[in-house]
């Protein structure tokens, strides 16, 4: 597997450049400098390509993402804390800047799917 210790944008290569066709191969993420998300990216398995389909493409996923801006790990139980207290002094603040509610569970493929054709343009 090539080295990419240095990689500061992500569309400037393919994921099959970095790892080839070498499936259980891991690699790091960050995003989000501010908060700094440190991913820990497992290739599980490598699909064959189907036809009629845009790629990027998500197959699985659990729970939402944090909200942008949220303060990294330690905002986002932060957030999270507050959220599941509606007596905490806080929660009506940060209700609304969620205007159909947020569910931390809530993991939809359809419009994870959506924002990645999106991407792909």
């Amino acid at each position: 597997m090539t080295a990419y210790n240095d990689l500061r944008d992500e569309r400037a290569i393919k994921l099959s450049k970095m790892i080839g066709s070498q499936e259980k191969a891991k690699f790091s993420y960050t995003y989000d400098f501010g908060d700094s998300w440190e991913h820990e990216i497992l290739v599980e398995k490598i699909l064959p390509a189907t036809e009629n389909t845009t790629y990027p493409v998500c197959v699985t996923g659990k729970n939402a993402c944090p909200p942008e801006d949220c303060g990294g790990l330690w905002g986002y139980a932060e957030l999270l804390s507050i959220l599941n207290d509606p007596e905490h002094p806080e929660y009506e603040e940060r209700m609304e800047y969620f205007e159909d509610g947020f569910d931390p569970l809530k993991f939809d493929l359809n419009e994870i799917n959506s924002r990645l054709k999106l991407m792909s343009k």
